[in-house]
C-alpha cells in the first residue's frame, strides 16, 4: 500500500533515518511521561520513537489516506492514531506530554502558538521547521531574526537550536534548509499584567519594527511616559522581560 503527497497539507515526508535517530536521542535524554506526535505521515520519525519509554503515546494525523498507510505498516499503533487537525484538536491528554514532528512548513508557526496555549501540559517540545522560521524562534534581541515569534516562545520556554536537516532528507525535498529545535518550558514565567496585554503589546511593537517605538506604541503609553529613552529603541532592541515591564505601564486594552 502506497500513499499521495498532498503539497495542499504541506506534506514533506522524512527519508533520512539518521535525522529521525538524531531526534530519538534527544527525546530519550529526558524522562517522558506521554507523548503526542504531530503529523507522522508515512511514519518515518514514529518508527523509531514509538519504542521511548513513555508510558502513552498518540500521533495526531489530519490526512485519512496516511492514518490507513500507518495502521498497515505499524498495526501496533492502532487506538494510538488521531483523525484531526493538530490546530483544531483538543488536548491529548490529561497530564503533562511532550509534543515531537516533523511539522508541516504551512502550519508551523500556529503548531508554535498551539504548544504555548497548552503550555501547562507541555515540558518539552522537538520540532522540525523551515531553518528560517526555527532561527526566528531562537534568536536573540538586536538581531534581524528576533521578532513576534520570537518574544511570545522564549516569554515561556527556552530554545535551542539542535542541528540542520538538509532538502536531501525528504521526499520531495524541500527548496529550502530545515532546522530542529527543542523547547524546554520555564520553572517561571515573566510578570505581565495579562496574557492578551503581553501578546498585544509585541505584536504592535514588532508591526512597525524599523520605528522607534514611541510610534507602534504611542496608542498605549501618554505623551509623558514616550519620553522615556526606552521608546527611542526599536522593537528588536527589547528583552522579554522588557516587554512584560511594559505591560504594567500601559493603558488597559
Amino acid at each position: 500500500m502506497q500513499y499521495t503527497l498532498k503539497k495542499s497539507l504541506g506534506q514533506h515526508f522524512l527519508n533520512d533515518a539518521q535525522v529521525c535517530l538524531n531526534i530519538k536521542a534527544v527525546l530519550q535524554a529526558q524522562p517522558i511521561a506521554q507523548m503526542v506526535e504531530v503529523g507522522p505521515g508515512g511514519g518515518a520519525l514514529t518508527q523509531h520513537i514509538y519504542d521511548l519509554p513513555t508510558e502513552s503515546f498518540k500521533a495526531i494525523e489530519l490526512d485519512r489516506e496516511k492514518i490507513a498507510f500507518l495502521l498497515k505498516e505499524f498495526p501496533y499503533l492502532k487506538g494510538k492514531l488521531i483523525e484531526a487537525d493538530f490546530l483544531a484538536a483538543g488536548i491529548p491528554f490529561d497530564n503533562e506530554f511532550v509534543v515531537v514532528g516533523n511539522f508541516p512548513y504551512n502550519i508551523s508557526t500556529q503548531i508554535v502558538f498551539k504548544v504555548l496555549e497548552w503550555r501547562e501540559q507541555v515540558p518539552m517540545m522537538v520540532g522540525m521547521f523551515q531553518k528560517e522560521v526555527a532561527e526566528r524562534i531562537a534568536a536573540k534581541p538586536n538581531s534581524k531574526a528576533y521578532g513576534i515569534l520570537s518574544v511570545l516562545t522564549q516569554a515561556f520556554y527556552e530554545v535551542s537550536y539542535l542541528f540542520d536537516v538538509p532538502p536531501t532528507a525528504f521526499t520531495p525535498p524541500p527548496k529550502v534548509m530545515s532546522g530542529v529545535i527543542m523547547l524546554t518550558r520555564k520553572k517561571s514565567f515573566p510578570t505581565f499584567t495579562s496574557e492578551k496585554a503581553f501578546f498585544h503589546l509585541v505584536k504592535m511593537a514588532f508591526g512597525q519594527r524599523r520605528k522607534m517605538l514611541r510610534n507602534p506604541l504611542k496608542p498605549y503609553f501618554t505623551t509623558e511616559q514616550l519620553t522615556d529613552p526606552l521608546f527611542t529603541k526599536r522593537a528588536e532592541n527589547l528583552t522579554v522581560e522588557d516587554f512584560a515591564a511594559l505591560t504594567f505601564k500601559m493603558h488597559t486594552l
